[in-house]
């Protein structure tokens, strides 16, 4: 492994004295460190002197002309690593029994997956990516119906290392942490809307084995899709039979009723009228903010402690850590941008200690939900888990 310092590493000073780091892997994938305001590391980051394979060919799209809905076929991500132990561990930094995708010690490292689901190639040819042969055509195109429709999967997957550490989660880190993961979204939520050919940007995390994870490592993903998503196009829908203003009279109806769980100056987490799961949460700004690359330095301030202390709550429903998927909704890149305002819509399949919700007939063929618990009884309990958190903390 070679230490010395990558002749490609850019440096450069982001919000709340986070320092970001970009310099490539050994097959051209982008690689940005984000350095701690008070790192210990140095400004030095090892060379990847791997030698690996090509990067795969883009997916390819079909449409499914009963719904709509692009599919992506990604033949290449059938072979993921499936729970590695520590000394294996691929998002940990590269030691000489270990050659991980990361080739030093890090405090938040992102890079671009090697088995995306989207991408490399984009609309057009933008440095190492390459330009895709058969490109959606712009959003009409992809909303038009015809049998045996397919387009490249263009886009963008990016790995988010929240730590070096093995073991772990977003909720497991510190206050200062968090916050430099805040700022490496807010970061590539901006680099990645320049990106051609991308319609939507969602970061988000995993987090358990009955959710579906393959690596124990504390880390989150960010997709970049060459469409609107289904679930972003329902929402365009109901904000046009409704009023451009629904997320803030959803917000002022939600902060009048007892399904609050937490609430600040600049952010509040409720359980909705509406919860579909045993467990859901959101976590809304209280001003209209499209996007992670929105949000002012005291937003993202504030937002690091109190996201902790919500997924540290979830945490201490049971005795043992909480699966979940946390998916922060933001506006598309070209439509919607003064209606659709970011937020996290917190989710767990967890009904009890030891039961889980499976979505069967009515719900997973339907798409009509059946609730067990109310939401004004799950958010006096994520109150009461939450305040337990804090009492167990003083």
């Amino acid at each position: 492994m070679n230490i010395e310092e990558s002749p490609e590493l850019r440096a450069t000073e982001l919000g709340a004295g986070i320092i970001k780091r970009a310099t490539t892997l050994a097959d051209g994938r982008e690689l940005i460190y984000y350095d701690d305001p008070g790192t210990t590391l140095g400004a030095e980051r090892a060379v990847d002197a791997r030698t690996l394979d090509p990067r795969p060919d883009t997916a390819t799209m079909r449409l499914d002309v009963l719904t709509g809905d692009w599919i992506t076929v990604a033949a290449n991500r059938q072979n993921r690593v499936m729970m590695p132990s520590a000394d294996v561990d691929p998002l940990a930094p590269q030691t000489p029994t270990n050659p991980s995708e990361v080739p030093s010690l890090y405090d938040v490292a992102v890079f671009e997956n090697r088995s995306p689901a989207f991408g490399p190639a984009l609309t057009e040819a933008l440095g190492t990516a390459p330009a895709a042969s058969n490109p959606p055509r712009g959003l009409d195109d992809l909303d038009a119906l015809g049998l045996g429709r397919t387009r490249t999967s263009v886009g963008r997957c990016e790995v988010v290392c929240f730590s070096p550490d093995h073991s772990g989660s977003f909720g497991t880190q510190s206050v200062t942490r968090a916050r430099t993961v805040i700022e490496a979204w807010a970061d590539r939520t901006a680099a990645l809307t320049q990106l051609p050919g991308i319609q939507q940007i969602f970061p988000f995390e995993n987090r358990g084995e009955a959710i579906g994870v393959t690596l124990p490592h504390p880390h989150g993903q960010i997709y970049s899709y060459p469409y609107i998503t289904p679930r972003t196009q329902r929402l365009l829908g109901s904000i046009d039979r409704t009023a451009p203003d629904l997320f803030q009279r959803i917000l002022e109806f939600e902060q009048g009723s007892e399904r609050v769980v937490l609430q600040g100056e600049h952010w509040t987490a409720f359980v909705p009228f509406a919860a579909r799961w045993p467990v859901e949460v959101h976590l809304m700004p209280n001003r209209h903010v499209a996007d992670f690359a929105e949000t002012t330095e005291a937003e993202r301030d504030e937002l690091a402690p109190l996201y902790l202390r919500l997924l540290r709550g979830v945490d201490a429903l049971y005795e043992t850590p909480t699966p979940y998927i946390a998916a922060w909704h933001q506006a598309p890149v070209n439509v919607g941008r003064d209606s659709v305002r970011l937020h996290l819509e917190l989710t767990s399949p967890r009904r009890g200690a030891d039961k889980l919700k499976f979505l069967a007939g009515s719900e997973a063929a339907m798409w009509a939900w059946t609730a067990e618990i109310s939401p004004e009884q799950s958010a006096a309990r994520i109150r009461e888990a939450v305040a337990r958190v804090e009492e167990a903390d003083e």
